[in-house]
C-alpha cells in the first residue's frame, strides 16, 4: 500500500518563467482513488511525473516536497507504474510481449512468473495480437492499450494513468476501464490517480475528485458529488471538464461545395485494406472519419495529406485545390506546395515539431513559402491569441502540456491557409473551454469554404462539427 503526499509542490521547466504547476497542497492515502482534474496548462502531467520520480534535477526547478510512503519519489519507483499521455515514450522493445515483460524483468521478477503475468495483463487490456506482434506496427490506440498492460503487469502499489483512454475507441475505452475495474478489485490496496478527459466514464473508478488551477494550488477536493454539485458551473467556465454539461452544435450554415480531394479506392498495405469505393472530401464540409483502432484510420490521413503515397488505388486533388498548377497526386508535391493547399495534424502533435520556439513554430510554414515578414509577424500573434498561445511564445514546443501542444499543431496546419486540413484526434487532451474554441475555429473555417477531414473517436466533437462520417 502507498500513500503519496506533496507539500507546497511547484515545478518550473527548464527555460521557461512560469512555472507549469505549484504551491500544490495535497495528500492521498493507500487505496484511495482520486481522479486529477484542472483546466489545460494547469500541470496535470507534470505532478505524475513528480510523483512517478521522472522529473530530473538538471530539468527544471522544483520548490516544496513530493513523498511517496515518506520517500523521494525517485527512491519508491519500485512501488509505482505510470501510463503516459503519448504511449510511445513508454515502448521500448520491438515485439509487444518483450515490451510488456521488459519491466517485469528489470524488477527481478522470477522467470517462472513472467510470462504468465504479460498473458493475463495483455488479456486484461483486450490486446488481440498477442506476445510476437511488432510494437512499430501498432495503431496509436493499440500503443496505449499495450503501455497500459506493461504497467498493470507490475502490480504497482501507487498506479498514475494520464489519460488512458485518450486515443481509444469506445469500445475499447470501456474495455480499459473494465480492465481496470477488474485490477483494482483484485487488490483494492492499490492507490490510484488518473487524469481523464471523459469525467463521466471516470467516475465509477474513482471515490475522490481533486482539480488543480491553472494559477496554483488546488481549486476543489472532495467526493465527486460534492465537488460537482458546489463548484460544477464555475468549473466548466474555467474549462474543467464536468460531467452532464452540453456542449455547442456547429453545423454548416451552407452546402458543401467543390470538390477538392478524391481517394479512389486508396489502399496501403499492410496499413489499410484498400477502401471499397471513392472517397471525396468538398470544399466548406467537415468530413469525421470514425472506427475502431487498427483499421488503418490514421494511415488514411497521411494518404489524403499527402504525406504517404498509396500502393492501391490513387489520391487526386482537383483543380479547386490545385488551382491548375500541380499535378493531381499530392504526394509528388514540393513540401511548398503540399503546405500551401493541404495542412496536416499528426496524432502524436510532437512529431510534427522542428524548432526551439512555439513563435519559430507557427513562423516555419509562412516563410518557407515565401511570406514576408510582415506578414509572418501577423500570422504567428493572431494563431497565437486565437488558441490561447500567446504566453508560450518563447517556450520550447516540447516543454508544452498535451493539449497545448495539439493546440500548437492545428496552429502550425493553419499558419499557410491551406483550402484543405487533415486532422488526426483534432481534440486530444483539450479542456472544456479549449475544445469549444477549437470546435468553433473549425467550424469558422469551414462555413469560410475550407475542407476539413478529421480522424476521431469524439464522440462529442463528431456531434458538434460533422456534416458527413466515414467509418471504417
Amino acid at each position: 500500500m502507498s500513500r503519496l503526499e506533496l507539500r507546497g509542490f511547484g515545478w518550473r521547466h527548464a527555460g521557461r518563467r512560469a512555472f507549469a504547476v505549484r504551491d500544490v497542497d495535497l495528500r492521498v492515502d493507500a487505496g484511495e482513488r482520486v481522479l486529477l482534474l484542472g483546466p489545460s496548462g494547469a500541470g496535470k502531467s507534470t505532478l505524475l511525473a513528480a510523483v512517478a520520480g521522472l522529473l530530473p534535477d538538471d530539468s527544471g526547478e522544483q520548490v516544496g516536497t513530493v513523498r511517496v510512503d515518506g520517500l523521494d519519489p525517485r527512491k519508491a519507483r519500485e512501488r509505482v507504474g505510470i501510463v503516459f499521455q503519448d504511449p510511445q515514450t513508454q515502448l521500448v522493445m520491438a515485439r509487444s510481449g518483450d515490451d510488456v515483460a521488459f519491466g517485469l524483468e528489470n524488477r527481478g521478477v522470477p522467470a517462472a512468473e513472467i510470462w504468465p503475468r504479460v498473458d493475463t495483463a495483455l488479456d486484461l487490456v483486450g490486446f488481440r495480437y498477442g506476445r510476437r506482434r511488432s510494437t512499430a506496427a501498432l495503431s496509436g490506440g493499440e500503443q496505449q492499450r499495450l503501455a497500459l498492460a506493461g504497467v498493470l503487469a507490475l502490480q504497482p502499489d501507487l498506479l498514475l494513468l494520464d489519460e488512458p483512454t485518450a486515443n481509444l475507441d469506445p469500445a475499447g475505452a470501456a474495455l480499459v476501464r473494465e480492465a481496470l475495474t477488474g485490477a483494482l478489485a483484485a487488490d483494492d490496496r492499490t492507490t490510484m490517480v488518473i487524469v481523464e478527459h471523459r469525467v463521466a466514464q471516470a467516475l465509477p473508478l474513482v471515490d475522490r475528485v481533486v482539480v488543480l488551477s491553472p494559477g496554483g494550488g488546488v481549486r476543489a477536493d472532495g467526493p465527486p458529488g460534492q465537488v460537482f454539485d458546489r463548484y460544477g458551473a464555475q468549473l466548466a467556465a474555467e474549462g474543467v471538464w464536468v460531467p452532464d454539461r452540453p456542449l455547442p452544435v456547429r453545423r454548416a450554415r451552407a452546402t458543401a461545395g467543390e470538390t477538392l480531394l478524391t481517394a479512389d479506392r486508396v489502399g496501403l498495405a499492410p496499413r489499410l485494406t484498400a477502401l471499397p469505393e471513392p472517397v471525396s472530401v468538398h470544399a466548406g464540409e467537415a468530413l469525421a472519419v470514425l472506427g475502431p483502432n487498427g483499421t488503418g484510420k490514421t494511415t488514411l490521413a497521411l494518404l489524403l495529406g499527402g504525406l504517404l503515397a498509396p500502393d492501391t488505388g490513387a489520391v487526386r486533388a482537383s483543380p479547386a485545390l490545385t488551382g491548375g498548377r500541380l499535378g493531381a497526386a499530392p504526394h509528388r508535391w514540393r513540401a511548398a506546395d503540399l503546405v500551401r493547399r493541404i495542412g496536416s495534424v499528426f496524432q502524436n502533435p510532437e512529431h510534427q515539431f522542428v524548432t526551439d520556439t512555439v513563435a519559430d513554430e507557427l513562423a516555419l510554414g509562412p516563410r518557407r513559402c515565401g511570406a514576408e515578414e510582415p506578414a509572418v509577424t501577423r500570422v504567428v500573434d493572431d494563431l497565437l491569441g486565437r488558441l490561447r498561445l500567446d504566453r508560450l511564445a518563447r517556450a520550447n514546443p516540447y516543454t508544452l502540456s498535451g493539449g497545448e501542444a495539439r493546440r500548437l499543431s492545428v496552429a502550425t496546419a493553419l499558419a499557410t491557409a491551406p483550402r484543405l486540413l487533415v486532422l488526426d484526434e483534432p481534440t486530444f487532451g483539450q479542456d472544456r473551454r479549449t475544445w469549444i474554441e477549437l470546435v468553433d475555429l473549425l467550424a469558422g473555417l469551414r462555413d469560410d469554404g475550407h475542407g476539413i477531414v478529421a480522424v476521431t473517436h469524439d464522440a462529442e466533437f463528431v456531434d458538434a462539427l460533422a456534416d458527413r462520417r466515414l467509418t471504417r
